[in-house]
């Protein structure tokens, strides 16, 4: 007799994750809906024990013999999903019980083609765990970025919120949600031809989203803040760097691949500070690190912090913020000056061969 298809399939994408993997898929026992669920999980080319944790909680497992990225870590597990709907968490990642049960609920509306949740930060015992726990990296991006794609409507955008209200609540429609708390219709996912593949970390997300909304005009991508997942942060400054060095990039692939070339939101604290440290820096070297005290007004999280929680060590989120934007603009820059470099070297290489 054949198996009935399960209602829900959750890709879990691992490299070198043996440590957290275990209690993600513990999570995905604990779900609600367990019996409705299927798990599947990818090992993209790791070194340690990612596939041996794997195989003991009874999973299915796709192994690539060498990494080859997240979107083709994602597809190789939609090809072996079953249900009409796939979603997708990260092996650092710890699920509520019912996180699947309310990612599932809003596909009752025909009209909703994808859904995420929220993502919460797991510890907050360290400063850079305080700063991401009251400034979510992996919060829903709005639906207004849908309705401004300029550089300067992007520009005026990142203003507001940093000196405006806060971020919407509640559910609601929304432009993207990061990869730790997503989901989509299978059909739709294939239609697309899924993930695209150049798109090897940072910014994916974002990217199947946009692609999603505009293969389906009118239809939703939804956002369900019932659906929690708790993630697990390094918590350190170089894990804070590394990860928005790679966003950075993925946005600057992003733009390169985007046959409309929208811009991707260039952050401007970095360049204002550096600005006001070279002028300070006419007058002597010292006077250069004055420019520091232009970081809280530019970037207000630290005295918002502050307030909020009563706490002077949060005037620290100010420069966090900045090690942010930094890293995001660095990674950036990079990956274009990659980008570049190939083309210039496939010119040379033409030339040549002449």
């Amino acid at each position: 007799m054949e198996e009935p298809a399960p209602d829900v399939s959750v890709v879990v994408c691992s490299l070198d994750g043996a440590a957290t993997l275990g209690a993600c898929l513990e999570a995905l026992e604990r779900q609600t809906i367990r019996d409705k669920v299927q798990v599947v999980v990818v090992d993209d080319g790791s070194t340690d024990g990612t596939a041996a944790v794997a195989r003991q909680f009874g999973v299915e497992l796709v192994v690539h013999e060498r990494n080859r990225g997240i979107s083709a870590a994602r597809n190789s597990g939609i090809r072996v999903a079953r249900a009409p709907v796939v979603a997708f968490t990260d092996d650092d990642c710890i699920p509520d019980r019912d996180w699947l049960e309310c990612l599932l609920r809003p596909y009752e509306d025909d009209g909703v083609v994808a859904v995420g949740g929220a993502i919460e930060v797991l510890r907050t015992t360290g400063l850079v765990d305080r700063y991401l726990a009251a400034n979510n990296p992996l919060a829903p991006l709005e639906l207004e970025l849908a309705r401004h794609t300029g550089l300067g409507a992007r520009f005026l955008l990142y203003v507001r919120r940093m000196w405006g209200s806060r971020a919407p609540a509640g559910a609601r429609s929304v432009y993207s949600f990061p990869g730790a708390s997503m989901s989509f219709r299978r059909g739709l996912l294939e239609q697309i031809g899924g993930f695209d593949e150049r798109m090897t970390f940072g910014a994916d997300d974002e990217y199947i989203c946009r692609r999603v909304r505009e293969t389906s005009p009118g239809h939703s991508l939804w956002f369900t803040p019932d659906a929690v997942v708790h993630h697990d942060f390094a918590g350190t400054l170089r894990d804070l760097w590394r990860r928005d060095f790679a966003y950075g990039k993925g946005h600057a692939r992003t733009f390169l691949i985007d046959p409309d070339r929208r811009w991707p939101m260039v952050f401007p604290a970095p360049f204002a500070v550096l600005l006001l440290a070279v002028l300070l820096g006419r007058r002597g070297p010292v006077r250069a690190l004055g420019a520091l005290g232009a970081v809280p007004v530019l970037l207000p999280q630290g005295i918002r912090g502050a307030m909020q929680a009563r706490r002077v060590s949060h005037l620290a989120f100010s420069f966090l913020r900045l090690v942010e934007e930094t890293a995001l603009d660095a990674g950036m820059a990079a990956g274009l000056a990659t980008q570049w470099r190939a083309v210039a070297g496939h010119r040379t290489q033409a030339r040549r061969a002449r």
